[in-house]
């Protein structure tokens, strides 16, 4: 089975604290999600983020098809990092890391996410029909949303890159 791995960066002019007291909610991340995917967080959101925690979603990745999401915040270190791992869900992994670091100007956030699709070859076939184009449509939409809340750091490009090993 194919491991693949999604490389996102994104510069905004906001503190780091910012970024963080925005991020560490999870009950932002409906807020940078598209709405077409009926995300809803069912329980976990009512605090900041610490390791340990586990959130439990709602959502429609494709047209007909609703799964329950559960993830564990694994990692934290405050206005820096934290990451979060499916436990139950709609991949056969799902592994995201996310970075803050403070630039020029703002801001980097980075996100690297390393998942596998279940139903092995099957899966991996359908990993650039639907899999690969869903995810690109879901970063570049929270690129454009946190470029709305927060504007975005000129001459510094957004990276969106996905590939498989």
């Amino acid at each position: 089975m194919k491991l693949y791995q999604l490389h996102s960066k994104q510069a905004l002019p906001i503190t780091k604290k910012e970024a963080w007291d925005f991020l560490s909610s999870p009950a932002n991340l409906k807020v940078i999600t598209p709405d077409h995917m009926g995300f809803k967080i069912l329980t976990g959101a009512d605090r900041s983020m610490f390791p340990g925690q586990i959130i439990q979603y709602k959502v429609s990745p494709f047209p007909g098809y609703n799964t329950k999401w559960v993830t564990e915040i694994t990692h934290v270190i405050d206005e820096s990092y934290f990451v979060d791992e499916q436990r139950f869900g709609p991949y056969a992994l799902w592994h995201h890391k996310h970075f803050l670091k403070t630039i020029d100007d703002g801001v980097e956030m980075e996100d690297i996410i390393d998942y596998k699709v279940p139903f092995g070859i099957l899966g991996q076939w359908a990993h650039p029909l639907l899999v690969r184009k869903q995810l690109t449509k879901i970063f570049k939409y929270r690129e454009q949303k946190l470029t709305e809340l927060f504007g975005r750091v000129e001459g510094v490009p957004n990276v969106l890159s996905l590939k498989s090993f």
